[in-house]
């Protein structure tokens, strides 16, 4: 019997335009009405996550900056974190700005950049879809060196680096990998969302990668909730769509990977259900937790 599900986001509750659709919803408070725990397992900012917590209703904790800080939402308290040092955010930030590479830096409560581009593009989009109080804050700033620098701020979750040229993002991505005391997400393929204006439809599509504080992952996240909580590692479910989602699929006891994952990601799983455009976290949950008709494939 599985006592606890963990999500990813994007790409995997949220479908490409953002949102988290009826059918999940449905399944979600389902699964939440035979006591099952719902962890939402992001590389958003705790704050956004939150936001996407609350729209569901009932979930239990929230992981974000791809396992640098888990909170309990029921008891309201922070249950464990691992920041980035400012000097090493200072190293990356100089590096991306000596190659002209776009960057934004995730801290508890915002994002960090010099403009509205790729990821932060999509977030602003979302936003202006929000209620100002649920929307993911974005501090746009001209030299993101010096106010890091300048910054009382000392929790930094994540970097994420963008560029639409791969030719490009692969030189960068050689350089990150010679850092010490980081880990660099190993992504191989874009990035595909859309923004929608009226009947316009925008792809924003970009090669990515997401920088975190050595060892700090959803997987030893979930560790820490599973103990608290006294779960087996074989009564938990984990779905996801790409590497940041690796170690959980890996080691849960039932591993969910996307219709349209990473193909990595696909071969670890247990089972890959629909995409994240067709429902396909409701069809997984609704088939081995709420006991009705699934279609994973």
């Amino acid at each position: 019997m599985y006592k606890l599900i963990a999500i990813d986001l994007d790409g995997t509750l949220l479908n490409s335009y953002g949102e988290v659709s009826f059918e999940n919803k449905k399944a979600l408070q389902k699964a939440i009405e035979k006591g099952i725990i719902i962890v939402l397992a992001s590389g958003r900012i705790g704050d956004s996550v939150e936001n996407i917590a609350k729209e569901i209703g009932n979930c239990n904790y929230y992981i974000s900056g791809n396992g640098s800080l888990l909170y309990n939402i029921k008891e309201e308290k922070l249950e464990y974190e691992d920041f980035m040092e400012k000097e090493k955010v200072l190293e990356l930030v100089k590096i991306c700005d000596e190659n002209s590479i776009y960057y934004n830096i995730y801290t508890e409560d915002m994002v960090i950049a010099k403009a509205l581009k790729y990821n932060v593009a999509f977030y602003n989009y979302e936003n202006s879809k929000k209620n100002s109080e649920n929307r993911t804050n974005i501090n746009i700033v001209e030299n993101v060196y010096e106010y890091i620098k300048q910054s009382q701020n000392k929790h930094f979750l994540k970097m994420t680096i963008c560029d639409n040229n791969k030719i490009v993002f692969s030189s960068i991505m050689k350089k990150f990998n010679n850092i010490k005391g980081i880990d660099v997400l190993e992504v191989s393929h874009m990035s595909r969302k859309i923004i929608k204006e009226g009947t316009k439809q925008t792809p924003v599509e970009y090669f990515y990668t997401e920088i975190t504080k050595k060892d700090a992952d959803k997987w030893n996240s979930i560790l820490k909730i599973i103990e608290k909580e006294n779960i087996d590692k074989s009564e938990v479910i984990a779905i996801g769509d790409n590497m940041n989602d690796e170690k959980m699929i890996k080691y849960a006891g039932l591993g969910v990977a996307m219709g349209q994952s990473n193909p990595k990601i696909k071969q670890i799983a247990d089972v890959v259900t629909d995409d994240n455009n067709n429902d396909g976290v409701a069809k997984v949950i609704n088939k081995y937790v709420n006991k009705e008709m699934g279609s994973e494939r």
